[in-house]
């Protein structure tokens, strides 16, 4: 039996140094490089994938809900620098090197994943996402055309198709894109194209003085895309809110008709649900109302609270939402579809996306292919190369149907509710404002300022505790929170929930850990 073996074994010896000799035989020197067959060890590469995910499994997703486990080993940025050994050399490293490197990566990031995870508007591990970024990173697709990535085009189109219903419009068009500020860029310079479709060929020479309105509360990415658009952040005019950081319609109509007054050119309205810090939800019908009485376009920037829509019991928070031109919507945050899965949607059937963004490129979008060519939907990208994030999301649809998305996001505000309750029944503890959604917004006052009057000084001091309080959990490692001053008050803790792998217990743990950490001050 063992000669048998062995007989075997040298025949494999053989048949390799064959192969080699044969390549070397066939080899065809260009431009003093040696053409004799692939150089990649597929072998060697198959082994370092199987064993980075090991790695991945044991030290991600495996510990992603043990609450035992640091949510992060913080370390300065020089000392990191020297533990990662970031520097690239001349001559590639040896596997089991990789293979450290990959553990030391993982070990030193963020585990945004970890139930006590508070920092951001994303957190938790969704498995059915992950696995289809996995498929994903492994297929390594663009979608732009359907002859290169046929399946992502129609799960692309099958996700829009039933995000546009869920807004409550008949019919609809849309994109992911890179994220929900990529999506309002694209819904400002969609508006600025329905009113004045001329710019796309001959620009900005001979415009009147384009204005957009937005609430005071809005994400900083309006501001952003008025400039990269050439509009101008002098051209936005902030609407002032009210003490929940709802945009008010009447001061809203107010600026409307200023700017008209002033010879400007009214063309968008962007009106936010879910605020970035408090959570505000404008109040859509009544902004829809002032939108068609001057003829402006109504964006929502839906990017946080846009989910709200998967429940029946929380969807009427974005009442009158079906009543606007276009909606940015993220199921990468509440829906925990992974970073970054965001759609702008469209209410048009004329193709205006298309006709505003196409270039028409002749190597990928020929009139004269062998199928369908309106299944060839990058050309309504502002992108070539695209990345399928609306698979992650159906992935995850698939899997928890909509009944268990709505689940999620019911149980996110209920545990919301339940810190809300809690935090007013603890001494030390005071909510800035009755939550409508998944922020809760609170200051931690130490016992050594429970008994000072709110004045000057009392400010100042608790304007610096959150500060502390957020660097001692990050070096212990115990959670993340974030917090900041907001419209004239001093810092303030922001706590979100979405992950379902978050306890009643973590919301317990999270207000023990601020009054251990902070009792002192």
């Amino acid at each position: 039996m063992n000669r048998s073996a062995g007989s075997g074994g040298e025949m494999e010896v053989d048949s390799n140094k064959q192969e080699i000799f044969q390549r070397t035989k066939n080899a065809v020197l260009v431009n003093g490089v040696v053409l004799n067959g692939p150089i990649t060890d597929s072998k060697a590469g198959e082994k370092f994938v199987e064993d980075a995910c090991k790695i991945i499994m044991e030290e991600v997703i495996q510990k992603a809900a043990d609450v035992t486990e640091k949510v992060c080993e913080w370390q300065p940025p020089e000392k990191l620098k020297k533990l990662l050994d970031l520097e690239m050399r001349e001559t590639g490293e040896p596997h089991q090197r990789l293979l450290q490197l990959c553990q030391d990566i993982i070990r030193y990031s963020v585990k945004t994943n970890h139930p006590r995870f508070f920092n951001q508007l994303y957190a938790g591990i969704d498995y059915y996402s992950l696995v289809a970024r996995f498929i994903t990173e492994a297929l390594n697709p663009s979608v732009y055309t359907y002859e290169v990535s046929p399946v992502f085009l129609l799960v692309e189109e099958a996700v829009l198709k039933r995000m546009i219903e869920f807004i409550g419009w008949k019919e609809g068009d849309g994109i992911f894109n890179p994220g929900g500020s990529v999506s309002n860029m694209y819904a400002m310079n969609l508006a600025r194209y329905k009113y004045c479709p001329d710019i796309k060929e001959r620009g900005l020479s001979g415009l009147p003085r384009l204005v957009l309105f937005t609430s005071e509360e809005c994400h900083y990415s309006m501001n952003k895309a008025a400039s990269f658009l050439g509009i101008g952040t002098q051209n936005v005019y902030f609407i002032t809110t009210d003490e929940r950081g709802k945009m008010i319609p009447e001061e809203l109509e107010k600026e409307v008709q200023r700017a008209r007054k002033e010879g400007a050119a009214p063309f968008l309205v962007c009106a936010t649900a879910g605020t970035t810090v408090l959570g505000a939800f404008d109040p859509l019908d009544k902004i829809a109302d002032i939108c068609e009485r001057h003829g402006l376009w109504l964006h929502v920037d839906a990017s946080w609270g846009g989910s709200a829509l998967m429940s029946r019991k929380h969807r009427k928070l974005l009442h009158g939402i079906n009543r606007a031109d276009s909606v940015a919507w993220n199921p990468h945050k509440m829906l925990m579809a992974g970073i970054q899965c965001c759609a702008l949607l469209v209410k048009d059937n004329s193709d205006l996306l298309k006709k505003c963004y196409s270039a028409k490129a002749s190597y990928l979008f020929q009139q004269d292919k062998f199928y369908d060519v309106s299944y060839d939907t990058g050309d309504k990208s502002i992108q070539c190369s695209r990345r399928p994030d609306a698979f992650k999301f159906w992935m995850t649809w698939k899997a928890l149907g909509t009944t268990g998305l709505e689940e999620r996001v019911n149980r996110a505000l209920a545990l919301a509710r339940y810190l809300v309750d809690e935090i007013k029944k603890r001494e030390g503890f005071q909510l800035l404002l009755e939550p409508e959604y998944a922020n809760i917004c609170f200051w931690y006052i130490p016992s050594s300022l429970r008994k000072m009057k709110e004045g000057p000084e009392f400010w100042e001091k608790l304007h610096q505790v959150a500060p502390v309080i957020k660097e001692r959990m990050m070096k212990k490692g115990s959670m993340m929170l974030g917090y900041q001053p907001h419209r004239g008050k001093v810092n303030f803790f922001r706590q979100v929930v979405i992950s379902p792998q978050v306890s009643r217990e973590d919301m317990d743990f999270l207000l023990d850990e601020i009054d251990l950490l902070g009792r002192d001050l």
